[in-house]
């Protein structure tokens, strides 16, 4: 090759490289939001007084700011809404819910289960993502991959879950796999057995790539609803309720297993939330039998 085709061989490439990579930091998530706690408490209250409210409530119950104008409230809220593609602020100064509440019935679900180096993050790290897709009540597709949490395993942790760091050396870091990760789960409801943890974590490996965002999507914790919905267990660990219900757990602690299980005892768990007339996400966040 000559000097000059080498020169725009290696021209070309980068700016392919380049193309690629701005392509991807341009690209529009519907499912990454600005992460702003005050905008998480309006979403709440909204749902809560059925998708709407004027703004002088809302800068009075989430920014506890009483007794101002409707202007000056309108402007307040619209700036601690903007770039949250889920929270719309009307021409009479009405806040409201962009996206209707789902129905349990017509809604996908993307259950999850990580693997982690610790329990606490930082400096614990995401290993290992499994998850499978519901829809129609049926699991339609999965993703799962190991991931190099560009620290060092614990032996205890190697031990409980069978990951070993020369395992996940030659494993993508998790922002080689967010890309594939946030289209796999657009558009659903992430569930998880102790979603808080499973949800903390992949927030903050979100916003390691994306700084100041994190998902949108809402989220369905199959712990709380299976205190709920099976009190008698004696209690109410994974693999308890996989032997309730006989779904084979194979390869316990590592992601897609766990994922697995957890995925067949959410379909149980709707169909008993149908039973109770359950009907939306919301009601289902807030389910509590009632016992006699």
């Amino acid at each position: 090759m000559t000097s000059s085709a080498r020169t725009l061989y290696f021209t070309s490439f980068t700016n392919c490289y380049i193309a690629r990579y701005n392509a991807r930091r341009m690209k529009s998530y519907r499912n990454l939001v600005p992460d702003v706690p005050l905008v998480e408490e309006t979403v709440e209250m909204l749902r809560a007084r059925g998708g709407s409210a004027p703004a002088t409530e809302v800068a009075l119950v989430v920014l506890n700011v009483p007794n101002l104008d409707t202007e000056l409230a309108a402007s307040l809220v619209a700036d601690l809404i903007s770039g949250d593609h889920r929270l719309v602020i009307r021409d009479d100064a009405t806040v409201e819910i962009n996206d209707k509440e789902r129905s349990l019935r017509d809604a996908d679900f993307v259950v999850v289960d990580i693997e982690t180096t610790g329990a606490k993050m930082p400096p614990s790290r995401i290993m290992e993502i499994g998850a499978y897709r519901i829809s129609g009540g049926a699991i339609v597709a999965e993703f799962q991959t190991l991931v190099n949490p560009e620290n060092s395993i614990p032996p205890f942790i190697a031990r409980l879950t069978g990951i070993s760091n020369e395992m996940v050396r030659g494993a993508p870091r998790f922002a080689e796999i967010v890309d594939d990760w946030l289209d796999f789960s657009d558009g659903s409801v992430l569930v998880a057995h102790d979603a808080p943890f499973d949800v903390r974590f992949i927030n903050y490996e979100i916003a390691r790539v994306f700084p100041g965002r994190r998902m949108s999507n809402p989220h369905l914790c199959t712990v709380k609803l299976a205190r709920s919905i099976f009190p008698d267990l004696p209690n109410h660990r994974l693999h308890t309720i996989a032997e309730h219900f006989q779904i084979p757990l194979a390869n316990r602690h590592r992601a897609a297993g766990d994922a697995l299980a957890t995925a067949e005892i959410f379909l149980r768990v709707l169909e008993r939330l149908d039973e109770h007339g359950v009907r939306d996400v919301f009601a289902a966040k807030r389910f509590k039998e009632r016992r006699l």
